[in-house]
């Protein structure tokens, strides 16, 4: 007995650790929504660029984003008439390239993507080498060695010694050195671009790095620069401007180094315009595009996969086992007595169109008219089956007729009576009958207020928005579902509701 019960323990700790694995595992990484009401926010950015082309080649090149930590992309698209375009990796991120060998007048190319918030998404780069010291003219390259050798003295680390020399930066009419360094009305451009040299003179890796913010409504974005520099371990972000360590949770980085965000060879009068509208879409969306790119099995195999039809199906068959979770409960630890073992399940399901009260009252009048034919067919002493046929062509009518009456009286959620099950109904009908003759007529009436009760509460539970996503989403929750059934299955405790029959006992012990 006890090697049983361990047994069943350890199938149902199974059940529990691989359904909540491939849960967390779809819930973490591939990013389903635990929430029926949650929304992903997307972004859709856009760049137009114009440009008039002369009577030659014309060959075009847009940096797009590719190494983007904390965002990833989820779509993109490349517009262009009569060009070829290739999306290629350069030294400073990625490009697309356009090339067509005749064009004239204004032309007009146009890339869009849509980028959404991915925080498992990590920016895998490579450890940079120690920059070579740079080479400038007088009296440029005194001012960065004093310059340098001054923010070295006060700092430990890359990391200090950036904010030490960007506070500098920032100072401009207070040092001269770095006065001669920036010039005149420097830029965020010309200071991140001067700390990068400062930088590499005290062998340090840096990089500016230039992005958009991503605002949550339409609006026209610019490229800002930033600073990022490598400690030995990882990559830091710095403000050029302020000084302030960190990458802002909505700047996307777009690429790193220098460059211009286009160039061309075959143009001119080169106009770019970025624009970023903010948008909610479903992540259940997201994350089915999420996986179609990782090529991830388990989703591969999700209910989504299905055609509507079979969803819609499946979307309410899933919800059956919480119902028989929910009876097993009732009827083995509380106590509950019930017509049948799940019954009251199916009946639950009936509520789903006929909601609640309505479904309660008509059952209840059903029940009642079928008992009182029941009662009468009792006196013709028909055999079982017959007797059981006849009740169901009863319940079939008494259907019917309501349904009709109802309607005539303007209730029109009585043409909903015929969603219940009627082999149900006429099954409740004889065995509340037999227990009525059997034990009297307040063990029925007890069995049949008990079935309605546990039908109500599984309904309760089953038409929960919550659950209802969950079971969908995530099915394999039902494996946790099927894990408890099992240990309920083996509770041989007492129930709550007939601890009364033991109240005696109790005060003699005590």
């Amino acid at each position: 007995m006890e090697e049983r019960r361990y047994s069943v323990g350890l199938i149902a700790l199974l059940l529990f650790v691989v359904g909540g694995a491939i849960f967390i595992y779809k819930w973490q990484v591939l990013g389903f929504p635990a929430r029926p009401d949650a929304q992903t926010q997307v972004w859709t950015v856009e760049v137009t660029v114009s440009f008039d082309a002369g009577p030659g080649p014309v060959k075009a090149g847009l940096y797009i984003p590719g190494l983007t930590p904390g965002f990833a992309i989820l779509e993109e698209n490349y517009l262009s008439r009569g060009f070829g375009y290739t999306p290629v990796y350069v030294r400073g991120g990625r490009q697309v390239q356009w090339t067509r060998r005749r064009a004239r007048g204004t032309q007009t190319l146009y890339y869009r993507a849509v980028i959404y918030k991915d925080r498992a998404l990590i920016a895998a780069d490579t450890t940079p080498p120690f920059p070579e010291p740079p080479t400038l003219s007088e009296p440029f390259q005194t001012a960065m060695e004093l310059l340098v050798a001054d923010v070295g003295e006060k700092s430990a680390d890359p990391e200090s010694f950036t904010t030490e020399l960007l506070g500098r930066l920032s100072r401009a009419d207070s040092d001269q050195n770095v006065e001669i360094l920036l010039g005149a009305a420097p830029t965020a451009a010309t200071i991140a671009r001067t700390a990068t040299t400062l930088l590499a003179a005290a062998r340090i890796p840096a990089r500016m790095v230039r992005g958009i913010y991503l605002q949550d409504r339409q609006t026209r974005a610019t490229i800002v620069p930033w600073l990022e520099i490598h400690d030995g371990t990882r990559w830091l972000y710095f403000d050029p401007v302020t000084g302030k360590q960190g990458l802002p949770d909505n700047f996307l980085q777009w690429w790193t180094g220098d460059d211009q965000l286009f160039h061309i060879d075959g143009g001119s009068n080169v106009d770019v315009r970025l624009s970023v509208k903010n948008e909610f879409m479903s992540p259940i969306d997201v994350a089915q595009r999420r996986s179609d790119e990782r090529e991830s099995l388990v989703a591969k195999f999700s209910l989504f996969s299905l055609p509507i039809q079979a969803q819609a199906v499946y979307g309410v068959l899933l919800m059956i086992p919480i119902g028989a979770l929910v009876v097993v409960f009732l009827r083995n630890v509380i106590g509950m007595q019930t017509f049948g073992t799940f019954m009251p399940v199916l009946i639950a399901l009936a509520f789903r169109e006929t909601q609640l009260l309505f479904g309660v009252l008509w059952f209840t009048l059903l029940v009642s008219l079928g008992l009182i034919f029941r009662f009468y067919l009792e006196r013709l002493r028909l055999l079982l089956v017959p007797r059981l046929g006849a009740v169901l062509i009863i319940v079939v009518i008494l259907m019917l007729i309501s349904s009709i009456v109802s309607h005539q009286l303007g209730f029109e959620s009585g043409l909903s009576v015929a969603l219940f099950p009627m082999v149900i109904l006429a099954m409740t009908i004889e065995r509340m009958s037999v227990v009525w003759e059997e034990r009297g007529s307040r063990e029925a009436i007890q069995q049949g207020v008990g079935s309605l009760f546990v039908a109500a509460l599984c309904y309760a539970i089953m038409d929960l928005k919550t659950a209802r996503h969950l079971i969908f989403v995530f099915p394999e929750l039902l494996l946790a579902v099927l894990a408890a059934t099992l240990l309920l299955g083996r509770y041989t405790g007492y129930r709550l509701l007939e601890l009364h029959r033991f109240r005696a006992f109790y005060r003699d012990s005590s």
